[in-house]
């Protein structure tokens, strides 16, 4: 449900930050608050024939587990300790957020094909990583 919310036009992704068995925060892909939206032409790298993977540097949207991370801190809300779940493995750049922000846990449901690196990188600060078993749908 949360990545339908999503306004990005070459993937959806959600993401949520549980701690206590509650939902404290949820982010989805897309582009900067009060920025034209990517379905409206607001990031020209998701609206082009770019081949996906390529360009990264060039996109304006902001990644799921990037605004979750962002929404609890703008909201005032800890999330130390916390169970972070995402669509997809995270990328580099959200993995770096992740472990400076003190979530202790990441699930996932599919693999990212850029994000080996970034799963090696989690586990290093003992960050556990879990995929889903199951693809039961969106997270």
């Amino acid at each position: 449900v949360v990545a339908s919310r999503s306004n990005c036009m070459k993937r959806k992704v959600a993401a949520l930050i549980v701690k206590d068995g509650r939902i404290i925060s949820t982010g989805y892909n897309g582009t900067p608050r009060g920025t034209k939206n990517c379905n409206e032409g607001g990031c020209p790298r998701c609206n082009s024939f770019r081949p996906s993977g390529t360009d990264l540097s060039e996109c304006y949207c902001s990644h799921a587990e990037e605004n979750a991370i962002v929404q609890a801190s703008y909201h005032g809300i800890p999330i130390k300790g916390s169970v972070l779940y995402t669509t997809f493995s995270p990328c580099l750049m959200c993995t770096k957020m992740i472990i400076n922000s003190g979530i202790s846990e990441v699930v996932y449901n599919e693999a990212y094909t850029l994000g080996g690196e970034a799963l090696a990188l989690l586990k290093q600060p003992h960050i556990r990583v879990r995929r889903l078993s199951t693809h039961a749908g969106e997270v």
